[in-house]
């Protein structure tokens, strides 16, 4: 079931991108290496995919949405998992945890089609029935 629009998880991304890379200062962890570092790189990278996908809020749409989506759920993954994986889970790891739910969550629930794959056999004159 998808039930995230393109439109909305573009909002969604680039909020994430932002609060992630703001995290460690608002929320007081940035003298934990592993967690200021995981958050403010996944935040970077988030906000960087979304500027390249083609949905409503790219930029250079050269990345598939599907691909985007695909990215997004390793993402999370890493993200929820990374106060283990990079043992910083005594410090801190609640942020880490609930935006990697809602990024895997994200990934899963959004609609899967690129802003320009449907019609675009009519950008190049080809009729539909061909």
């Amino acid at each position: 079931m998808k039930f995230i629009s393109r439109k909305f998880h573009a909002v969604l991304d680039y909020m994430t991108g932002i609060v992630l890379i703001a995290a460690p200062w608002i929320l007081g962890f940035a003298d934990v290496e592993g967690a200021k570092w995981s958050a403010v790189i996944v935040g970077a990278m988030i906000l960087l995919m979304s500027f390249l996908t083609d949905y409503e809020g790219g930029g250079k749409k050269v990345l598939s949405m599907s691909t985007h989506l695909t990215m997004d759920v390793i993402a999370g993954i890493f993200l929820a998992a990374s106060p283990w994986l990079l043992n910083f889970d005594e410090q801190v790891y609640m942020p880490h945890l609930i935006i990697g739910i809602l990024e895997i969550g994200a990934g899963l629930f959004t609609e899967r089609e690129s802003q320009h794959s449907h019609g675009h056999h009519l950008d190049r004159g080809i009729s539909p029935s061909h």
